[in-house]
């Protein structure tokens, strides 16, 4: 079946940061290279740790105190989400030196199309992904693991097979062994329940799927399973996306706060800045919402809340506060502790498309949206929230935790004279980023 393929009629390579929240820390700060590094103090579990932390033990999710118990060397970090930011930013621009055609897939993965690139860049397929490698490694202090070939299916295996630090190129004349060696769970985008099903057909690793016949696989899977059969047969079916996200069809804001609490104002105002986050999010985006749902957590991780709908689709936080308001004391109970709050602004539209209505509510919130976009071009030149509404102060004077694990990162605590928490970050200079 895959004699009859060239080894690279298109050339994907899929790049996976090794531990990269931890890396980054450890990037920016070499003293701490060797040692078990964990980011999500503010958290208090584990959010990502160095691969010296998961050889001790460690487990992403394990509540710190068990980290102590097994590791109590562990340098235990709070979690600088801007500072990753910056170096998923940089990691994307190195690769784009080599080839526009990329998707960036999340804050620490990518996909780069080579095809064709041979003759420009004056050399074979896998010396281009060993030189972004290298690129990558000696740049950004970190290491990567690349995997290279046909389809992104077939990369997204290679990307695993020697992690950390792997490079592993899988030319179709040799993905049998590789397919034969990938248990049916661990290819890309089949979970367990699905897992689980093709495993009632004798199908346990990527090449029992492979093999089957074709219309045996359009009568008894879905289209997305039909599209990862074609890519480990070396059929590109999943092109790469370069335009990225175009539009939301919802957005959420949810935020966890330490201790918890039973103050219905502080509860509120954690309410507060939950919606004016995902407001400002909205007006970036250019949407509005004409239906909203919020929940308060308690402390027993039980969720109470309302699905509301708005008089008007709006992108304004005014106009959704003011309905939340009333629902609120339906929702909180007294002596009841609380430890997060969420909100979704639901079934989002194109802001310039809402209609007047016969009241003129829509009038008077475009108005006040005249006003936010005062307030958004401040917050953009000094830093978000630089102006915020007063129900969200509360929140936004305590923070979202207290103790320990209200620590912040050390770039948040040396900026100059004018500086904010995300205009500046205290590491050398890693280049533009857009």
């Amino acid at each position: 079946m895959w004699g009859s393929y060239s080894s690279f009629p298109r050339a994907i390579m899929h790049i996976d940061g090794d531990s990269f929240f931890a890396s980054c820390e450890v990037a920016k700060n070499p003293t701490l290279r060797g040692k078990p590094v964990i980011t999500g103090k503010e958290r208090g579990i584990v959010s990502a740790m160095t691969y010296e932390a998961k050889r001790l033990g460690v487990k992403r999710g394990m509540q710190l105190h068990e980290v102590r118990k097994i590791c109590p060397d562990a340098v235990i970090l709070p979690s600088d989400y801007e500072t990753y930011s910056l170096f998923s930013n940089r990691m994307y621009a190195i690769v784009r030196r080599y080839t526009p055609m990329l998707e960036e897939y999340s804050i620490d993965e990518c996909f780069a199309d080579l095809t064709g690139l041979r003759r420009t860049l004056r050399m074979p397929y896998p010396k281009m992904a060993a030189c972004i490698k290298k690129d990558l490694e000696t740049e950004l202090g970190m290491t990567f693991s690349i995997g290279l070939s046909a389809t992104k299916v077939l990369a997204k295996i290679g990307s695993k097979w020697k992690k950390p630090d792997g490079l592993t190129v899988i030319p179709l004349r040799d993905s049998r062994s590789f397919l034969e060696a990938t248990k049916i769970l661990q290819v890309w985008g089949i979970g367990p329940n699905t897992a689980a099903y093709l495993q009632k057909f004798g199908i346990q690793t990527a090449y029992d799927f492979a093999v089957r016949d074709e219309a045996w696989v359009q009568k008894t899977l879905s289209k997305p399973y039909y599209e990862i059969w074609k890519e480990l047969n070396g059929t590109v079916t999943l092109e790469l996306d370069t335009e990225g996200r175009k539009t939301y069809q919802s957005i959420s804001k949810t935020k966890t706060f330490t201790p918890p609490s039973r103050d219905a104002a502080f509860v509120f105002s954690q309410l507060s800045k939950n919606i004016e986050n995902a407001c400002i999010k909205a007006r970036r985006w250019g949407l509005a919402t004409p239906s909203i749902f919020f929940f308060l957590k308690t402390q027993e991780f039980k969720y109470h809340g309302y699905e509301i709908a708005l008089s008007h689709a709006s992108c304004v936080p005014q106009d959704v506060l003011k309905i939340v308001s009333e629902y609120f004391p339906k929702v909180f109970q007294q002596g009841v502790l609380y430890r997060a709050t969420g909100v979704t602004l639901m079934r989002l539209q194109d802001a310039n498309t809402v209609q007047l209505d016969l009241f003129g509510s829509v009038i008077k919130s475009k108005g006040v949206e005249q006003v936010f976009e005062s307030i958004d071009a401040l917050c953009s030149k000094y830093g978000k929230h630089t102006v915020f509404l007063a129900s969200s102060f509360h929140a936004m004077q305590h923070g979202a935790h207290a103790g320990e694990r209200g620590d912040v990162p050390l770039r948040a605590e040396q900026m100059f004279r004018g500086e904010s928490a995300r205009k500046r970050l205290g590491v050398a200079y890693l280049g533009e980023v857009n």
